[in-house]
Parts: structure tokens; sequence; C-alpha cells
């Protein structure tokens, strides 16, 4: 009787020691978890860090200019695919933009690029050179080998001596000179700048040639007859 109470005490009292054992190692198990995910986290705000870091230190426009590349590059693989398959890319293009698409664009590139007309010899001198430098695609192979042949005479300074021997421009550059050149003067001799049509303005003519004179006769007269005009459009004239 006696070694059955004593078993049962000692039974009581193993219970509780083992329920303390099962609870610490369950509370190291979650320690350990947490410590991992801390860890992790940790990681990723490094790396979060780091990547804010460099988009930082690109320029403002970066995601802009990678836009535009991506899609030039694309433009070009579908312009390939449809010259392989034997389709004008142009007219496909035009088929999926609905009109609306196509006056915006038109827009856009007279607000980027507006002709605003004669103003002084300066504007239209730099408005050209602008024109010019945007259909030059440079050579980075010529680049590459003018910079190891020249050295630091490639890039001269104000007390750098030109010289003959090194300033040589290539025989191609001469014909690309040339042929561009000759363009400018073939387009200059057709130039021909339509005037801008605007849908509010007072339709007092019955064609272009009229426009004109009503135009020149307005410059001229306008300022004599704007009451009569305006009576006459009243119906108030005597």
């Amino acid at each position: 009787m006696a070694s059955k109470e004593a078993a049962a005490e000692a039974a009581g009292a193993e219970a509780p020691s083992v329920g303390a054992e099962s609870s610490a190692k369950s509370r190291m198990e979650r320690f350990r978890a947490l410590h991992l995910k801390r860890n992790e986290a940790r990681k990723m705000n490094l790396e979060a860090s780091k990547e804010e870091e460099l988009v930082q230190k690109l320029p403002a426009n970066y995601q802009v200019k990678r836009r535009r590349a991506e899609w030039e590059l694309e433009d070009e693989e579908a312009r390939k695919a449809a010259e392989e398959a034997g389709e004008d890319y142009d007219r496909m293009k035009l088929l999926e933009c609905g009109a609306d698409e196509v006056q915006r664009i038109e827009r856009k590139k007279k607000k980027q690029n507006p002709d605003p007309g004669f103003s002084t010899y300066e504007d239209a001198t730099i408005r050209q050179y602008q024109r010019l430098t945007k259909q030059m695609a440079p050579n980075m192979e010529e680049y590459e080998r003018s910079k190891e042949k020249l050295g630091d005479a490639m890039y001269p300074t104000a007390d750098t001596v030109p010289s003959l021997a090194t300033d040589v421009v290539s025989k191609e550059g001469v014909d690309r000179m040339v042929a561009d050149l000759e363009k400018q003067i073939s387009k200059r001799e057709k130039f021909s700048r339509r005037r801008a049509f605007h849908d509010e303005a007072d339709i007092n003519y019955i064609n272009e040639r009229n426009m004109r004179f009503n135009k020149k006769a307005e410059r001229f007269y306008g300022k004599y007859t704007a009451e009569i005009k305006q009576n006459l459009e009243r119906g108030t004239a005597v």
C-alpha cells in the first residue's frame, strides 16, 4: 500500500517537470522562428534600400527612356516580321489606330516641334541645327578608333595646337556631308510653308485666292471698315 502511494507521488512530481520542459521547448521554437523572420525581414529591407539607392542615382528621365527603348525594340521586331511576311507595316499600324489617336499624335508632333515661322535669323539657325542633330546617328566604332588614334588630342583644350595630320576627315564623312547639303538645297527650293487653318475663324471667302485677297484688304482697310462690317453682321446697316 505504501509502495503504491510512493509511486503515485513520484508520478505527480514528474508530470509538472515534463509539462514545463515541453513549454520551454515550444517557446524556444517560437523564438527561433521569430529570429529567422527578423533576419529575413532585415535582408529584404537591405535589398530594398540598395535598389532605392540605385534608382535615386539614375537620371530623372531614366524610366521614360527605358520604356521608349523597349517600345522601339518591339516596333523594330514587328516591322521586320511584317517585311518578312510581305506586308506594309505602316499601313497595318494605321489600321489599328483610330482617327482620334492619329489626331492626338499629330497635335503632339506639332507641339513638340512647332513652326512659328520666321522671326530672326538666329532662331532659324538654332531650329535648323536642332533638326539636323536629331537626324544624326553617331558611329561609335569610328569614334572609338579615332579616340585610340588621337589619344589626348581627341579632347582639345585652349592650349592644344591643331594639327593637319590628325584632323583628317574620312571620305565617307565628306560624302555624307555633301549628300546632306544637296538634300537641304533641294528641300529649300521646294519649301512652301502652309499656314495653319483655324476652324473658328470667319469664312468670308469662296476659294484660297479670295481668302488671301480678303486678308490683304483687311490688313490695309480693316480699321476703316470695322464699323460697317459690324452693322452688316447685326443687320442694322443703313
